[in-house]
This record gives C-alpha cells, structure tokens and sequence, in this order.
C-alpha cells in the first residue's frame, strides 16, 4: 500500500489541525493504520493507531484527549484530527500500515510508510 500524508502547516499554540492520509492500492480495510512523529533531533515516536475496523484505537498519553484518529475505509484514508495543539507537537508526522492483526503500537510491526507532512506549532 503506497501512503500520502497531507494536512501539516504552522498553527499557533491552542488551534486545531486535520491531518490526512490517503492510501493507493487495494484492501485498505485490511490494515491497521497509524500515525507517528519525529521532533527535531528525536526519534520517531508512537501518536495513535487505529485498527484495521476502526473497532480499536491507540493514542500516546502525550495526545489524549486533544487528538482523534479516525479512518473512512470506503474512502481508503485515515484521519488525525488534532485540537489544543501545543509547542511539543511540533514534527514531521508520518502515517503508516501494517497487517492487520497482533500488535498495533510498536512502531517497528509497521511496514509501510508515507512521506510525512510537517507540523509547527508556535508558542
């Protein structure tokens, strides 16, 4: 499965942003999808993940509650609505897919991945 990001932008501290992630290929239901993000001079971390029905969904305890992940199967693309944003949520985002099935936070079970899109959030 080949992923787009799209979404990213600078925002102000406190104001939203709706990150997108548009899948080509086929059987996009069939993957659990993910969002993860790389700070500057840090590593990639985990964001949130949705499963492959959207029956189960993950999320950073650095993001509770101010982000949501949802996914439109018919549509083959996956959302992270993020509100409240913060100076710390400030990175390259990433989605990704993986085989549905086992574990759904490990950012090393995902396979595939999309160029990321940039989010800066000013103070």
């Amino acid at each position: 499965v080949q992923l787009q990001a799209s979404g990213g932008g600078l925002v102000q501290a406190g104001g939203s942003l709706r990150l997108s992630c548009a899948a080509s290929g086929h059987s996009f239901s069939s993957y659990d999808m993910g969002w993860f993000r790389q700070a500057p001079g840090k590593e990639r971390e985990f964001v949130a993940t949705i499963s492959w029905s959207a029956g189960g969904t993950y999320y950073a305890d650095s993001v509770k509650g101010r982000f949501t992940i949802s996914r439109d199967n018919a549509k083959n693309t996956m959302y992270l609505q993020m509100n409240s944003l913060k100076p710390e949520d400030t990175g390259i985002y990433y989605c990704a897919a993986k085989s549905r099935g086992g574990s759904i936070t490990k950012l090393a079970d995902f396979g595939s991945w999309g160029q990321g899109t940039l989010v800066t959030v000013s103070s």
